[in-house]
């Protein structure tokens, strides 16, 4: 366990220590201690439990915004940290877990959109049906060993240079 006593260089004192958790306890959090919270719960990706000893509604949406997964108002207190550390690693953990779902399904998104727009192309050009595109391009993947979307990408990158 290390512990911080100032907020002072903060982001690459965190790097150097790299806690699987972080814990703060301050009296009245300032916007500027939360803005530091927002770049480092984005840099360090790690679980952040606040308690702090005043607080208004701003201030915890403030603290939520910035990647805060436990903000607990009325100080901290010895008997509390351990069950409230647990629910902020928790709550972090199925938030990432939801961010990653978040990202594959936008990725996966983009990759159909670049298949069929690559689809269109093929059937357009070389007055294929659907399926015989899709056929086409899936042969051709597997021929370069490469993934369908990297070939669709070549097809829509290569489609947009001849029609200029």
């Amino acid at each position: 366990m290390e512990v911080i006593d100032t907020m002072t260089h903060m982001l690459r004192r965190l790097s150097i220590v790299d806690p699987d958790v972080i814990i703060i306890g301050i009296e009245n959090p300032s916007r500027d201690v939360l803005e530091q919270m927002f770049q480092v719960s984005k840099l360090v990706s790690r679980p952040v439990a606040m308690f702090v000893d005043r607080s208004d509604d701003g201030m915890i949406q403030a603290a939520v915004e910035a990647g805060v997964s436990a903000y607990v108002v009325d100080g901290l207190r010895k008997e509390r940290v351990k069950a409230i550390v647990d629910i902020a690693i928790s709550r972090f953990n199925a938030f990432d877990r939801l961010q990653r779902e978040l990202t594959a399904a936008r990725n996966e998104l983009a990759s159909r959109k670049m298949i069929e727009r690559a689809k269109g192309i093929l059937m357009r050009t070389r007055q294929l049906s659907e399926e015989e595109a899709y056929a086409l391009l899936r042969q051709t993947a597997m021929n370069e060993k490469k993934k369908l979307v990297d070939i669709a990408q070549s097809v829509v990158t290569t489609a947009s240079l001849l029609e200029k």
